[in-house]
């Protein structure tokens, strides 16, 4: 497994070592002592969830706060989304700045997202299945986020307005300027 830095702090992409023969391939999707050594970060993961989602599906930015905050791991079991983190720590050096990758079923790379990061996704295959595992458990109450159209981010969501498909939830997120950690 090797494990690559981005511009966000405690963010990494983590990509498998594939290897294939007659019958199909296998890859380690995570070891925890790999993972520790490689970052310097202690991290126990105690639930696992997944999502299907079709086309134009967009679900984000969410976080957990304060003490129901969420590190996850993410990656895509079938398909292909773009997936895209804010750094929203009080005092990161990146605060306010986004990363993004393409993650899919051919190159089975994962995204570590750390506490304090925002997270969302939007499906660009005909139909994805996503899945991630966090280290804590999900707290509705703790519950927020930034609204996904946030002029002050301007993320490309790489399909055209009409195309995406966005829970009423996520429409009545707070702007980038209005989120609070508090």
């Amino acid at each position: 497994m090797q494990i690559e830095k981005t511009l966000l702090k405690d963010c990494f992409i983590i990509k498998p070592r594939v290897f294939e023969d007659d019958r199909g391939s296998f890859f380690e999707s995570y070891n925890h002592e790999t993972f520790k050594k490689e970052t310097g970060l202690e991290v126990t993961f105690v639930q696992d969830n997944q999502s299907t989602s079709k086309k134009g599906t967009l679900r984000g930015f969410h976080l957990q706060k304060g003490e129901h905050a969420q590190a996850k791991l993410v990656r895509v079991v079938k398909g292909e989304v773009m997936d895209v983190v804010i750094d929203l720590r009080d005092n990161s050096e990146t605060y306010g700045k986004t990363f993004s990758i393409i993650l899919n079923e051919q190159n089975n790379q994962q995204l570590f997202v750390p506490k304090g990061l925002a997270h969302g996704f939007i499906t660009l295959s005909a139909e994805a299945i996503f899945a991630y595992k966090c280290d804590n458990y999900y707290n509705k109450a703790s519950e927020s986020g930034i609204i996904y159209n946030d002029k002050t981010l301007n993320i490309d969501w790489h399909l055209p307005k009409e195309q995406l498909i966005i829970s009423a939830k996520d429409k009545e997120l707070p702007t980038f300027k209005d989120f609070s950690n508090s």
